[in-house]
């Protein structure tokens, strides 16, 4: 069945520019409105699913357990090893106030989960990954390049709150799930990845262990 519309919106017209930018500007309306409006662009696109990631996975169970084991591991990684390698602040200042403050718990717990495993993975591998391949085409640079320009803006977004280190950090974590997501094509354990990734973040600073943590390796 024809329909203009959904092609303009696949499209980098002026019509699909404006879903872009609507995408881009959604969060800061709420979290995680620009994923949601992901979600009904490639709906109303005709988008496959799977072209953003949404693949239904073989075992849920194990798409879930090895995504939050890979993403604990991870932060632990960067936390004890990558960062003071990279010459990084022990305490992450942007969310010092979290030590030991349980009122702050529900909206970071939200922020993380809801707005980073499903929204930021489903706009910054889903939705760009998407996009980048539709414009550059095909050819052997073009994976390596959706993978490097998509981590630089992962890690370009989180300069205004954590500065610098959250812009090394970002990028790093954007080039790894980026190179994962390339090589599957799915998205879910990303998702969990992410979340847990961030979960671990969250507790180590809420009980005051990045010091610790930071030294663990590097006294």
């Amino acid at each position: 069945m024809n329909d203009p519309l959904a092609a303009k919106l696949r499209g980098f017209g002026p019509v699909g520019i404006l879903a872009i930018l609507a995408i881009a500007a959604g969060n800061f309306v709420f979290i995680p409105l620009s994923a949601l409006l992901v979600l009904a662009w490639a709906w109303r696109s005709q988008t496959p699913w799977r072209e953003i990631g949404y693949v239904r996975p073989t075992s849920w169970l194990a798409t879930v357990a090895i995504g939050v084991v890979f993403g604990i591991a991870f932060k632990l990684l960067m936390k004890s090893i990558v960062m003071p390698l990279l010459g990084a602040d022990p305490i992450n200042q942007a969310y010092h106030y979290l030590v030991g403050n349980a009122a702050a718990l529900p909206w970071i717990l939200y922020a993380v989960t809801v707005g980073a495993g499903f929204g930021e993975e489903t706009v910054f591998r889903g939705y760009m990954f998407e996009r980048l391949r539709k414009l550059f085409g095909t050819g052997a640079w073009v994976t390596p390049s959706i993978v490097a320009l998509s981590a630089a803006w992962f890690g370009l977004i989180h300069y205004p709150v954590q500065g610098i280190a959250g812009v090394q950090q970002a990028t790093i974590v954007g080039l790894v799930y980026g190179t994962i997501f390339a090589i599957t094509g799915q998205i879910w354990m990303l998702m969990f990845a992410h979340a847990a990734f961030d979960l671990t973040a969250v507790a180590i600073i809420y009980w005051n262990l990045e010091g610790e943590v930071a030294h663990l390796i590097f006294k």
